[in-house]
């Protein structure tokens, strides 16, 4: 989730825990200590675009490393709450502010490594997009109320809402694999592999990408009262031995593609009339579109340096319009 929400729902869960002389203070540590997962975002290097990528969202999120996250949160705030609470009140403090760092990012569809070191790979559910302001606004108004009121009941009160709006993301992603499972039989395609994720601060419009045939194929559904479909366009799947069948596999390049390919959970196509570019193909700025919000600029002719990490995002009007109509069935 964004950090905004990483905090809140740090400092809720605290709250919650808190006793009455205590909730002011357990709800700035238990905010303070939501955001520390994300401190992995410092892991980075300017010779190496995609170490970045390898380690958001990496150890700091594991449900196993939540003590030591907890223990890290309370060293730092120590110095500022020894004399207002005791040392297990902030420890535990802290601990419940770090709880739910790892859960709620691998709620999203970007996910974590939420059991490192057991299982080596990113788990994402899918339920909740990155950013939803319903999912923050509720923890934010009971979070505001418990601070006033100086009673835990308001925020757990919002834990409990919030449980509840998760459980509606897992609705709505089952009812909007079940339409795109149905429109793939209509088109007489056998579906591979398929990915559904809510688009950006809703769970109304999702975008769907599923594999066959060695193409994805990248539609929206508005799993309202009723499905509805937005057809969009497809890709082929990337391969390396196929597309680029001069590059040596023990290059630089080949292995930056091999992580690239990893972090992208192998949803990997060319950008579209752009073959020096791959993109994932999981994110876009619409629902519906080919282009990539994200990718990996290769350079063939140097094979032994690293490619180049980029963004392509296209804010315009036109584009902005479109995600509003397909979101509230204007079409």
């Amino acid at each position: 989730m964004d950090i905004l929400t990483q905090g809140v729902i740090g400092a809720v869960t605290a709250q919650s825990i808190a006793k009455k002389k205590e909730i002011r203070s357990a709800s700035v540590v238990g905010f303070i200590a939501g955001l520390l997962a994300d401190a992995d975002v410092l892991i980075r290097s300017n010779s190496d675009p995609l170490l970045t990528l390898e380690y958001h969202r990496h150890f700091t999120h594991s449900i196993f490393f939540i003590p030591v996250g907890a223990l890290i949160a309370f060293l730092i705030l120590w110095p500022c709450f020894r004399k207002r609470l005791p040392n297990k009140n902030l420890y535990f403090y802290c601990l419940a502010g770090y709880m739910f760092s790892g859960f709620i990012d691998t709620c999203t569809s970007y996910g974590t490594y939420y059991l490192w070191p057991l299982i080596n790979e990113r788990i994402a559910w899918h339920i909740i997009a990155i950013i939803d302001p319903v999912f923050t606004g509720i923890l934010v108004v009971c979070l505001v109320i418990g601070l006033k009121a100086e009673k835990p009941i308001a925020a757990r009160t919002g834990l409990s809402l919030a449980g509840l709006y998760l459980l509606l993301g897992v609705i709505q992603l089952q009812r909007a694999e079940s339409f795109i499972e149905g429109v793939a039989i209509e088109r007489g395609h056998t579906i591979e592999r398929l990915m559904v994720k809510p688009t950006i601060a809703n769970n109304i419009l999702w975008r769907s990408i599923y594999l066959a045939d060695g193409n994805f194929y990248i539609d929206a559904v508005r799993a309202g009262w009723s499905g509805k479909l937005f057809e969009g366009d497809s890709v082929r799947l990337f391969n390396l031995e196929r597309d680029m069948p001069l590059l040596g596999t023990n290059t630089l390049l080949a292995q930056d593609i091999k992580r690239f390919e990893y972090f992208s959970d192998n949803y990997v196509s060319f950008y579209p009339g752009k073959e020096y570019i791959l993109g994932d193909v999981r994110y876009a700025m619409s629902p519906v579109s080919t282009i990539p919000l994200w990718g990996i600029e290769m350079d063939l002719n140097r094979p032994e340096q690293h490619v180049k990490y980029n963004f392509y995002r296209d804010s315009s009007k036109e584009s902005k319009q479109r995600f509003m109509d397909m979101l509230f069935n204007r079409y």
